[in-house]
């Protein structure tokens, strides 16, 4: 029996109806529409006001689910790449799971943050090849239960949202070459979500549990770590878009100026949704797909790149 791979054969997004403008943070919190702009390329992002993490992302498998017209019993896997599960468990792809009565399917969490989806849809491609046929894998985030309203410094790039593909066995493999990366040691450049070393043997330090974030530390590392690992990852391949994480408009900018290519091969969508961590590429691609720039069993070639907490990185080289 020959080898099969997994091949993208739909994909879909949700996001939650509240959307909160740059002025309307000005409410409460000492910014500018001007300010948020400037530095980082954000207008607005959608906010759930009633539903968690799990929610969205039953939402984004039912619509692949209806896209489709798949059995969810013939679901082998579904993967959820996340850092704002609803609990420590059940993971959040347990509970879509149970969403969407997909019997058959083993379920489980990614915990990469903004490198979450590419790390998924890696280790989902490693399953198809060892023979399963079918499975979603889903990046969703709800980063406003995360944050500080208060810290202007990391409330105003965040935004929630889920979005996520369809993978199905085919003989030509769509996930051409991947490249995962982590370095632990700088683990502290975003911290987000701690939960306090206590019980009644020992009373820990209350810490916060505010998402945190080493603002320079994280810019540096997108423009040396990532890029050099990019750079090395195409070599000579000809690539017709690049999907990088949408956390800053100057750092997308200053990555394809890196790695001289136009930066029309490098759509951006996060003035629109903000940084939705694990959702972001999906959500972008799932847009594209929408829009008729990318189409499904096309051929054309695009590169996902996600970066960010862990520190945890990676790229995927796909064919559609």
């Amino acid at each position: 029996m020959s080898m099969r791979f997994g091949r993208i054969t739909a994909t879909a997004r949700y996001l939650p109806e509240k959307v909160v403008t740059n002025d309307d943070l000005t409410e409460w919190m000492d910014t500018s529409d001007e300010w948020i702009q400037s530095r980082t390329g954000i207008k607005q992002r959608h906010v759930a006001e009633i539903e968690n993490t799990s929610d969205m992302c039953a939402q984004v498998a039912k619509k692949l689910i209806d896209k489709t017209g798949i059995d969810p019993l013939d679901l082998d896997f579904i993967i959820v790449a996340t850092m704002s599960p609803d609990y420590t468990s059940p993971s959040v792809a347990c509970q879509v799971q149970g969403a969407v009565g997909a019997k058959q399917a083993m379920a489980f969490d990614v915990a990469a943050a903004c490198a979450g989806f590419v790390y998924a849809l890696a280790t989902a491609e490693n399953f198809m090849r060892g023979g399963m046929q079918r499975g979603m894998v889903i990046g969703g985030e709800k980063t406003s239960k995360l944050l500080d309203w208060q810290d202007r410094s990391s409330a105003v790039l965040f935004g929630d949202g889920a979005a996520g593909v369809l993978l199905e066995a085919n003989e030509k493999p769509s996930i051409v070459k991947q490249m995962l990366r982590a370095d632990g040691e700088r683990a502290n450049a975003l911290t987000a979500g701690f939960r306090k070393n206590s019980n009644i043997f020992h009373e820990g330090l209350e810490i916060n549990t505010a998402l945190a974030m080493d603002g320079r530390g994280i810019w540096n590392f997108a423009l040396n770590d990532v890029t050099k690992s990019l750079k090395e990852f195409i070599g000579n391949e000809s690539v017709d878009y690049f999907l990088l994480h949408q956390a800053n408009k100057r750092i997308i900018e200053k990555i394809a100026r890196k790695m001289n290519e136009p930066i029309e091969k490098f759509p951006m969508n996060l003035m629109n949704y903000g940084n939705t961590s694990a959702a972001s590429i999906p959500i972008l691609l799932d847009e594209l797909v929408e829009a008729n720039i990318l189409s499904l069993n096309s051929g054309q070639t695009v590169v996902l790149t996600g970066y960010g907490g862990g520190l945890a990185w990676g790229n995927l080289l796909i064919q559609l």
